[in-house]
């Protein structure tokens, strides 16, 4: 058993020994090395230049032309230094680049064609002569063929501009790029990292996918746990925030009831000389026909008049004022009230007086006129 598990050892030496015939150790596979940083073109790497022409050319908008005129000679200066031949034809509108016996960098083309993309799409010169750099970097974000509705494509732009620019400042200061929104496309200018996320958030929100803001706030948390050297190496989903897109209530479309099938065509409604015959206007004059139809336009027009004076003489009308009860009135009334009931009330007595004295027999009052007084109270019958 040892003897077969020792072969079997060595079965797998000998596989995991060579992988290739070239497997030898090579001088740029050193962890120091930094195999993504660009190294700046010298011209000593290419001194024989060019074997062909390569030119590009891109139009621009009439808008641009005073602009351009004016700013040229810089741009030919700027391109000079890298050997490269620039034109501006006004009469067709269109720029040109092309390489000459001079130009040594091979890539530089691919610069100076994307240099006049960026003038075309009206950033500032000074700006676009950047993209000349190494590590500068550009993309041009088409936009206007993302929504069909006009309305809703500019105000989506809008949103991701902000108000006075607040929004599109973010995003430069987050990404690190240049962003400029003209017309139906987006240019933006910095590393390849930047343009990935820029051109994320302007498709998310031209496509009402994700408003900026949300971008922003991701790109922020991004930035503050990037800073944190122990979650370097650790996925930050669980950290990141999600958001969920909340359906609006849209309008129910109002369905019509169905009608029972019926094989019958509905009864045909009646016809304007139908009408006539059934009223009997039909068989009166024109001359009577006109005096009706003059009868009818009178009393719309006294129909009307009346409801335009009603509505002027509304404007006249004074409003109701609210009475207000004086304090001191309404004590003497009070007072008023009370001696009136006082002065019933002794009307009351008076009144039962009379009615006793003339209940009173005569013959009973002289016959106890003659006798003491009792102490006793006689009771009036």
């Amino acid at each position: 058993m040892e003897e077969s598990n020792g072969e079997v050892e060595v079965e797998r030496k000998e596989k995991t020994k060579h992988k290739g015939k070239h497997d030898k150790p090579k001088p740029w596979d050193d962890p120091s090395i930094d195999h993504w940083k660009v190294d700046k073109f010298e011209p000593s790497w290419n001194e024989g230049g060019m074997l062909e022409v390569s030119s590009f050319s891109t139009l621009f908008p009439q808008y641009r032309e005073k602009y351009l005129q004016e700013a040229w000679p810089t741009v030919r200066g700027a391109l000079k230094e890298f050997g490269v031949k620039s034109e501006l034809n006004l009469v067709e509108g269109c720029m040109t680049v092309s390489t000459t016996r001079k130009t040594r960098d091979p890539y530089i083309i691919m610069k100076a064609r994307d240099l006049i993309k960026l003038l075309s799409r009206s950033v500032p010169a000074p700006q676009a002569i950047k993209i000349l750099n190494d590590e500068m970097q550009c993309d041009i974000i088409k936009i206007g063929s993302l929504v069909r509705n006009k309305e809703r494509f500019v105000k989506r732009r809008q949103h991701l501009v902000g108000p006075n620019s607040s929004t599109l400042k973010a995003l430069e200061i987050l990404t690190g790029c240049y962003i400029l929104v003209q017309g139906n496309t987006v240019a933006a200018m910095g590393s390849f990292k930047g343009l990935k996320q820029v051109r994320r958030v302007v498709e998310d929100c031209i496509q009402n996918k994700m408003h900026p803001v949300y971008h922003i706030k991701t790109l922020m948390m991004k930035r503050e746990l990037a800073s944190d050297p122990a979650l370097e190496n650790e996925n930050w989903d669980r950290f990141l925030p999600k958001f969920k897109k909340k359906n609006v209530k849209q309008k129910k479309v109002k369905s019509k009831e169905k009608k029972p099938y019926t094989p019958f065509p509905p009864p045909q409604p009646p016809s304007k000389v139908d009408l006539q015959l059934e009223s009997g206007e039909y068989f009166l004059s024109d001359q009577k026909k006109f005096a009706k139809k003059w009868q009818q336009k009178l009393e719309k027009q006294a129909e009307k008049t009346a409801e335009n004076k009603r509505k002027r003489e509304a404007a006249f009308v004074p409003p109701m004022e609210p009475m207000m009860q004086d304090p001191s009135k309404s004590a003497d009334d009070k007072n008023d009230v009370a001696a009136m009931a006082m002065s019933l009330k002794k009307k009351a007595k008076e009144f039962g007086k009379q009615k006793s004295l003339e209940n009173v027999n005569p013959e009973t009052y002289i016959a106890a006129s003659g006798e003491a007084p009792s102490k006793k109270k006689r009771k009036h019958s």
